[in-house]
């Protein structure tokens, strides 16, 4: 069974930690039988009337569970997690579900609201039928961004990984067998849009993050010369965030 565990709003501007990095050491406090396929961070808008930090991220870990695991132990386990290492001033949330929830497709779409729409806490509570929802400090806005985070994953086609198969110990060059025997896809953006070889080498710019693209990881690329190629994205504060796609037209 799949569990998904959704966490928002734990941190604050001057934080040494994120809501996604709290989310990735959840994985230490996982019982005996649970085991996680990957933490999906997901970007909510930054506009007027929204409340963030930084950056305005949730954060959702993808669990697989014995079905004899209480869901009351992920519940109890994430909340205690908050509470050991949220930052005071921030407004928590965590909202907990199984795959099977019977609200499902509410969620989702709540999910997809907040990317464009400035939700409430009561709207989160309406989308998270039949999920566990609670705030655990401030303002309890956390439920919200929480909430969203399991939708958009739910969903299969939102946001990136930033724990899947130990990615943060790839090198910078893999090839795509490589990345194919750990469960990630790759996908070329190109105009013609070849597919690598299992041989080709793959540039990931020391920032291996797959985004969440039909309900698995996948890598987009582009092709810089014959059996190499290059992630789309890197971190912000290298000296080029964004491959130039001016090209891709030609």
């Amino acid at each position: 069974m799949r569990i998904y565990i959704g966490f928002d709003d734990t941190d604050d501007v001057d934080a040494d930690r994120g809501t996604g990095k709290l989310a990735r050491w959840f994985e230490k406090k996982l019982p005996p039988g649970a085991k996680l396929w990957g933490v999906v961070r997901q970007q909510l808008p930054k506009i007027e009337g929204i409340p963030c930090t930084s950056n305005n991220s949730a954060a959702c870990l993808i669990i697989d569970s014995s079905d004899d695991i209480p869901l009351k132990t992920y519940i109890d386990a994430a909340s205690d997690h908050i509470q050991e290492f949220f930052i005071q001033g921030s407004d928590p949330g965590l909202c907990v579900s199984t795959e099977h929830n019977k609200g499902l497709e509410s969620l989702i779409q709540f999910g997809y609201q907040c990317c464009y729409n400035i939700m409430r806490q009561r709207d989160a509570m309406n989308a998270a039928y039949g999920c566990h929802l609670s705030g655990h400090g401030g303002t309890n806005d956390g439920i919200i961004g929480a909430s969203a985070a399991i939708g958009l994953t739910m969903s299969g086609w939102s946001g990136r990984f930033i724990e899947f198969s130990g990615l943060r110990n790839f090198p910078q060059q893999v090839t795509t067998r490589q990345l194919f025997k750990k469960g990630i896809m790759v996908l070329p953006i190109d105009r013609n849009a070849i597919p690598p070889g299992p041989d080709d080498i793959i540039d990931t710019r020391l920032w291996l993050r797959p985004r969440l693209w039909g309900f698995q990881p996948v890598l987009p690329v582009q092709k810089v010369s014959d059996q190499y190629w290059r992630s789309i994205s890197c971190k912000k504060n290298k000296e080029h965030s964004e491959i130039n796609f001016s090209n891709l037209n030609d």
